[in-house]
């Protein structure tokens, strides 16, 4: 199966409560433009597995393709506190220039 959105929702199908194939799904529709579904995924695997930086991440640049700036802002916010936190300085940079794009669109 090459199609990496219907591989990882077989996966979830035989394993729903897998969080890595949530994310995975996730992140396939995310680059497959399918901003809804992937948001779906990512919450859920970011909801079982709440110190998940990029799967936060990734949940705030899909609201932020959904035009959801304020929900991007506060998920990208959790995520940069979990950057900190875990001391991961690529995506602290990540979040933070996700942020000041926000702050732009508001200008």
């Amino acid at each position: 199966m090459s199609d990496p959105v219907a591989r990882f929702k077989a996966i979830l199908g035989q394993c729903p409560e897998d969080e890595l194939a949530m994310f995975s799904l996730g992140k396939a529709c995310y680059e497959a433009g399918d901003y809804a579904q992937a948001r779906e995924n990512l919450a859920r695997a970011a909801a079982l597995k709440k110190d998940w930086m990029a799967a936060w991440i990734l949940l705030g640049r899909c609201e932020m393709a959904l035009g959801h700036r304020d929900i991007a802002r506060d998920i990208l916010q959790k995520a940069r506190l979990l950057a900190r936190a875990q001391n991961h300085r690529g995506p602290l940079e990540e979040t933070a220039r996700l942020l000041a794009e926000l702050d732009q669109a508001r200008l």
